[in-house]
């Protein structure tokens, strides 16, 4: 019984990870922050999470989207201007890395954010020069 009890308190820090983030807590640790994100290890973009949800979208090509996010039971989803489709995922922190989950395809690979900075975006636009 006693390597019962024992088991189950060392999975216990398994399972929280695997609990997702509150939106409240999302909120408070992206707000103000710009985090590049990766999958498989090679970084592919980055968001600006501004004031009251609003975001900035880039695939590191100097082409931003401008959005936001929202709630959606107990997933986070963002809306961009020149994207249609709404993006939902599931945020978790894993080891002091924040780690998301896309929900709309649960076969994709999840991505890591990889980087932290105050800094926002920079943002060309399209054809700049032209």
């Amino acid at each position: 019984m006693r390597f019962l009890v024992a088991l189950l308190f060392l999975a216990m820090p398994a399972l929280a990870e695997e609990t997702p983030m509150s939106p409240e807590d999302f909120e408070a640790l992206v707000t103000g922050q710009t985090l590049s994100y990766s999958s498989g290890g090679i970084e592919y973009g980055a968001e600006t999470y501004f004031e009251n949800r609003r975001v900035r979208w880039s695939f590191l090509d100097g082409e931003c989207t401008e959005g936001h996010w929202y709630v959606a039971a107990d997933l986070i989803c963002f809306v961009y201007d020149d994207i249609p489709n709404h993006q939902c995922w599931k945020f978790y922190l894993r080891g002091g890395q924040l780690l998301a989950r896309f929900e709309n395809d649960p076969e994709a690979d999840a991505i890591y954010s990889t980087h932290k900075r105050k800094e926002s975006l920079l943002c060309l636009g399209p054809d700049v020069g032209v």
